[in-house]
């Protein structure tokens, strides 16, 4: 299949690429002139504007968006519904808000334009690993779809089937290919912020964890209670059959083999959204997520002063989305 790709960062660019290696034909947009030029160098078609991308697919035109939410996306997909025919497919792949998918969803269908929200799970890590797709939308469109989904899922690879599971009962086959359609426009994105929140609830219980350990040696301890732990043997442990054992522990334990300390992080750790809107809907819905909230607020508290724990937070968005939080 063609399809256009507008913003090639550090997932967009990924993406095309992984489409590029499935036989799929790209035809790539950046404002950064330079990610364009090194993209078409490896395949795909140059565009130096929307007009020109859209003068270079077929019909019905694809058009994937991967920006970040907000302005950029929102302005962007307003372009497009005033390039787009009846009958194109707009898809937006970044970390939207799902009631504004709702929103463009109706807006755009009253111009025959379809909308397709993908929560994209997959980080820098993508391209080799495949990218875990929560998809919303009309059914139709998402089956167009399907060889692109197909191309960018990690599929089936080593992972153990679940026991008990059978898509006789209406279970969907493709989400053990590591994509699934969650519903119609918005679940997708609904779906991917709910996972977000409990992220950032997996790496905090992480991060509380590894700062009990590091502060075992504490001079606030009586010295005949003091542990002097090895943090990366104990990360590396905890990777091999431990109950707890998980890709983020993965990329904590490649943290820490680099530097015990942590001290090229600054613990000061950042939220994109997802969090405080997981907390928005389950106080929509009168649904407790303790967790949940106390992770997002122990960002917030990072703000203004930092524990070892902050950095363990600080290196596992550095592992899996190339987030810089670095001391300044």
């Amino acid at each position: 299949m063609k399809i256009g790709l507008i913003g090639l960062g550090r997932m967009g660019g990924n993406i095309a690429r992984r489409l590029m290696r499935g036989g799929h034909e790209v035809v790539a947009f950046d404002r950064n002139a330079k990610f364009v030029e090194t993209l078409a160098g490896e395949g795909a078609s140059a565009a130096d504007g929307l007009d020109s991308m859209r003068a270079q697919l077929g019909s019905p035109a694809i058009f994937w968006v991967m920006l970040p939410a907000g302005d950029p996306t929102e302005s962007t997909i307003a372009t497009l519904a005033e390039r787009a025919e009846a009958g194109d497919i707009i898809i937006d792949g970044g970390n939207t808000f799902y009631k504004d998918d709702m929103r463009r969803a109706k807006m755009l269908a009253e111009k025959g334009i379809r909308y397709i929200d993908v929560g994209t799970s997959g980080g820098v890590w993508g391209l080799e690993r495949g990218y875990c797709m929560m998809i919303g939308g009309d059914k139709d469109a998402v089956d167009l779809l399907d060889p692109i989904f197909d191309c960018l899922a990690p599929g089936l690879g080593t992972i153990a089937r679940t026991p008990g599971r059978n898509t006789d009962d209406g279970e969907d086959p493709r989400a053990e290919k590591g994509y699934i359609h969650a519903g119609p426009a918005g679940a997708g994105h609904f779906v991917k912020m709910v996972h977000n929140g409990i992220e950032y609830g997996l790496m905090q219980a992480y991060a509380e964890g590894f700062d009990v350990l590091s502060g075992k040696n504490s001079d606030k301890l009586p010295e005949d209670q003091r542990f002097d732990l090895n943090l990366t043997d104990i990360a590396e442990v905890w990777r091999r059959g431990s109950v707890i054992s998980s890709w983020l522990l993965d990329l904590s334990a490649a943290a820490l083999a680099k530097d015990q300390k942590l001290e090229q992080f600054s613990g000061n750790v950042a939220d994109s959204g997802e969090g405080r809107w997981t907390i928005d809907a389950a106080m929509e819905q009168a649904t407790p997520i303790n967790v949940l909230a106390t992770a997002l607020f122990a960002r917030y508290r990072s703000r203004v002063e930092h524990t070892f724990g902050d950095k363990m937070l600080s290196a596992m968005r550095f592992g899996f989305g190339g987030h810089v939080e670095m001391p300044q």
